[in-house]
């Protein structure tokens, strides 16, 4: 594995189609929007995202695994911490630091996304900082959100007629172009032990992001990956900040159109920065 050595920037640019890309339980899952009507996808989802596709990769390489997906057979995280040797072994001796290596040696998504590992009855806490750091995704445009009342067709209990939960609610949004950034910081890097292999690894995983994604309110090629924008710079800290490489990528609406319906209604422009690499990629 070599050392990562170079801060990263990135970006990607993600289409919705007749889809729901992430609902929101407090809302009657209706798509997440803020208060100005501008489409969101919580940095929480996308990460869970990122997990699968990582899981995909590597199997029993992820620490916090969905129940549906799980490959180890443990049913919590604090089952699949206690059943990794080497973590209670650490813990015994109280010793953190051990604790922390040896949970970023077996987990790509702790020494990624960092964790914090704090469960009853342990006689200590552990906290790690990751070095990816991804933000929620806005949508550029405002987005109409849809709904459709639905029924079922057949009773969940035996009863003589049908029962009230035969109604229910889908909501989608007819069209969206999402915005997700993020960044990989050399120094948290350094110590949680994410290497080169690693980066590219989460870049594979970005760039296939809704692969194995599909669900009823996202069928399969309602969303998809369109363009991720990969900046590596020149040393450990970056000639740059991350929010002047997210400016640099300037996206505007074409001229004459005021309600964007596919992503070929967007003007992109990438803005260039001296000693700055960047990698441009289609997505899968």
């Amino acid at each position: 594995m070599s050392k990562f050595t170079n801060k990263v920037d990135f970006t990607l640019l993600v289409t919705v189609k007749n889809a729901n890309p992430n609902g929101d339980p407090l809302n009657g899952n209706r798509p997440r929007e803020n208060y100005d009507g501008f489409g969101e996808i919580s940095d929480v989802c996308i990460k869970r995202k990122v997990r699968n596709r990582l899981q995909d990769f590597e199997k029993g390489s992820i620490f916090v695994q969905s129940d549906e997906r799980c490959d180890d057979g443990y049913k919590s995280l604090s089952d699949r911490a206690k059943g990794y040797e080497p973590l209670q072994k650490a813990l015994k001796d109280k010793d953190k630091d051990a604790y922390a290596k040896a949970a970023c040696e077996k987990w790509i998504d702790v020494r990624s996304f960092g964790q914090v590992f704090a469960f009853k009855d342990d006689s200590v806490s552990v906290g790690v900082r990751g070095p990816v750091s991804i933000h929620s995704a806005v949508s550029l445009s405002p987005v109409d959100i849809y709904s459709m009342q639905i029924t079922k067709s057949v009773n969940s209990e035996t009863k003589d007629k049908k029962s009230s939960d035969t109604m229910g609610m889908k909501h989608r949004i007819d069209f969206g172009m999402y915005l997700i950034k993020g960044s990989i910081n050399q120094q948290l890097a350094e110590k949680t032990g994410f290497s080169n292999e690693d980066a590219e690894l989460i870049k594979k995983a970005l760039s296939t992001l809704f692969v194995n994604d599909t669900s009823s309110a996202r069928p399969d090629g309602s969303m998809e990956v369109r363009k991720l924008y990969w900046w590596k710079h020149n040393n450990q800290t970056g000639q740059y900040s991350s929010a002047q490489v997210h400016r640099s990528l300037k996206i505007d609406l074409k001229d004459g159109i005021d309600n964007p319906k596919k992503f070929e209604d967007y003007d992109i422009n990438l803005e260039s920065l001296s000693g700055l690499e960047v990698e441009i990629n289609d997505g899968l």
